[in-house]
């Protein structure tokens, strides 16, 4: 089997890969480990970015997103039972977010590639990428019970942070930069309409807790917890109790409850992998990089990496010149770094360490008194939640 770009992975940074590729006229083959199923149901993100839905728009994939999606216009922070509102548009000259889960981008992707795109193998595992530093790189996958040779002109590893794109990446030219947080996440699906029509980010002693949405009629909301943390561990009475306590305002605003459908725990890391391109083979999304879900970016900086490489590509065939593609790695960490930055910040600035001291309980509430007092605090994270450009 033969193509110019040889896609790893059929989640969102993959499977808009092949749109885009495709509305350039550029083919291309997906190869996903996983089956259908499992691909369309795993929960993951669901902000969108400004320019993430821009993208979308621009690649005939947002049909539903603009039916079903809950666009955003601000954030709650909270702490000490105060409530502050951050205006997106009002600081960022109209830019705004999109609540739209990461299941709902893959069926509309899924769809349209078995419908207009090339081939979009599941349950195709990649074994291997071959040839990276040549002319004319392969990936090696297994299918329907044997294995087959992928040939290519160029690989993109979507493959997350445990696939082959990166292992195929030699050491000696690899640097890694990471950062695990001693607490995870126990997050929550319920069946039960959101207590607030925006997300709600709250700074407690007890703990970060977030209030968020997946529909109008279901509520998503996660607890910071000890790194570790069994989430069956908690009953679904001790985790809406939790929520009412962190959440908890002096106006008397309430949490409305519900049954709880889905409860899991998720780990806190920051990791960068350079480079992100080893000579045809070229990392994006998790492959390269991971951030704690904090500031909502990790599905955003994959949408990133792919606009970049099927920028450069496109502009590869347009003219012949190779300089974009040559600068994919260190275009895509500039962009990066800065969602980095911004992922850290709300991190360490909502979330209190098991070894917090007096002073950084201070600190926190000075960084976020800041926010709600100089109009130009509160426009940085406007802009760093909103997504920074793709150019």
């Amino acid at each position: 089997m033969r193509t110019t770009v040889g896609i790893i992975g059929a989640g969102p940074a993959g499977l808009l890969l092949a749109r885009l590729l495709h509305n350039a006229g550029i083919d291309s083959v997906v190869l996903e480990s996983r089956d259908r199923a499992y691909v369309e149901q795993r929960q993951r993100a669901g902000i969108l970015e400004q320019g993430t839905v821009d993208v979308l728009r621009e690649a005939g994939a947002a049909e539903r997103m603009d039916r079903e999606g809950i666009p955003h216009d601000g954030i709650e922070l909270r702490f000490d039972r105060r409530r502050h509102r951050v205006d997106f548009p009002a600081l960022t000259g109209g830019r705004s977010v999109m609540v739209y889960a990461q299941t709902e981008v893959c069926k509309d992707l899924i769809a349209l590639q078995l419908a207009e795109g090339g081939p979009l193998l599941f349950e195709a595992e990649a074994l291997a990428v071959e040839g990276a530093e040549t002319d004319s790189p392969s990936v090696r996958f297994r299918h329907e019970g044997r294995e087959d040779v992928l040939d290519c002109d160029y690989v993109v590893a979507c493959d997350g942070s445990w696939g082959v794109g990166r292992k195929a990446v030699p050491a000696d030219v690899s640097q890694v930069f990471e950062r695990t947080y001693p607490f995870g996440w126990l997050g929550i699906l319920a069946d039960v309409a959101p207590s607030h029509d925006e997300l709600v980010y709250a700074r407690h002693d007890r703990g970060f807790a977030l209030l968020s949405m997946r529909s109008p009629s279901v509520t998503r909301a996660y607890l910071q917890v000890p790194e570790g943390t069994n989430a069956q561990d908690w009953s679904d009475e001790e985790i809406w109790d939790e929520l009412d306590h962190r959440l908890e305002t002096a106006d008397g605003w309430k949490l409305e409850r519900g049954p709880i459908t889905s409860k899991s725990v998720t780990p806190m890391r920051s990791y960068v992998h350079e480079p992100m391109r080893h000579g045809r083979l070229f990392l994006a999304g998790d492959a390269a990089h991971i951030v704690p879900p904090t500031g909502a970016k990790g599905l955003n900086l994959a949408v990133g990496d792919v606009v970049t490489f099927a920028r450069a590509l496109t502009h590869r065939h347009r003219t012949g010149s190779t300089e974009r593609l040559d600068a994919y790695s260190e275009t895509c960490l500039r962009r990066v770094w800065q969602a980095e930055r911004f992922s850290y910040a709300m991190t360490t600035m909502l979330h209190r360490a098991p070894d917090a001291t007096p002073f950084d309980d201070r600190i926190q509430r000075a960084r976020l008194d800041r926010i709600t007092a100089s109009r130009a605090a509160e426009t940085d994270l406007a802009e760093g939640y909103t997504g920074f450009p793709l150019d």
